[in-house]
């Protein structure tokens, strides 16, 4: 049974210890909300796990070997008990005020299935000119279509199923390609929801075999739209 009007959000988490806290404190100051925060260590080797649970009650931890993403995401998943879910990485902030602008557009009628907000880049401060400088850093907010900017019912999201474990990287693009492909409806709010950082590990350029992921979420949404 799912405890009403809760918001269950889940923070996957690899090697995140220097920034986890200020992720973790930035999804627990949303007021007035319920939230029950889980951060799932994907068999981190740094002290991720010890970041996590230093917030005592407030944040149900768990460890797995790791697994990638998504597989950290189903299992966090297997614990939540709110009518509501929402993500956010490990390294990125929530902005104040977030859950209080999304909740509003599920009054509208007809309310959408998920709702999206803007997302705000930023260099993480430790990052030297050597690095900043040859990386671009959009100014301007950008429409978040992403897992951490996402709120939805949990009962929508079981509609979808949960994160193909396959995916090494885009799990959460199979994930909205497939609940595009059931007919379900989103909103984007004007207002940012999410602050985005860029440091030196997301800035590094993935392996080839990585980016093969994309091109099987691309080969499996077109097999679902042939079979419709």
């Amino acid at each position: 049974m799912l405890e009403r009007d809760l918001v269950s959000v889940i923070i996957p988490a690899y090697n995140a210890a220097r920034y986890l806290g200020e992720a973790i404190r930035s999804v627990l100051a949303q007021t007035p909300f319920s939230i029950q925060l889980v951060v799932v260590d994907d068999g981190s080797t740094d002290e991720t796990t010890r970041v996590a649970q230093s917030f005592g009650e407030t944040v149900h931890s768990l460890y797995q070997p790791n697994g990638g993403i998504a597989s950290a995401l189903n299992l966090g998943l297997t614990h939540t008990r709110g009518e509501w879910l929402a993500f956010c990485a490990a390294d990125d902030m929530w902005t104040e005020g977030r859950l209080e602008k999304q909740f509003a557009v599920f009054s509208t009628s007809p309310a959408p299935d998920i709702v999206f907000g803007h997302v705000q880049n930023f260099f993480s401060p430790e990052l030297g000119p050597e690095i900043t400088e040859r990386y671009h850093c959009p100014p301007e907010p950008l429409p978040g279509y992403s897992l951490a900017s996402m709120l939805i019912r949990r009962e929508t999201f079981d509609r979808v199923g949960g994160f193909d474990e396959k995916f090494r990287i885009g799990e959460f693009v199979d994930w909205y390609a497939r609940a595009k492909h059931l007919g379900l409806s989103s909103q984007l709010v004007p207002n940012v929801v999410l602050r985005r950082r860029l440091h030196g590990t997301n800035l590094s350029i993935r392996a080839a075999n990585d980016r093969r992921d994309f091109a099987r979420i691309l080969r499996a949404a077109m097999e679902r739209r042939r079979a419709k």
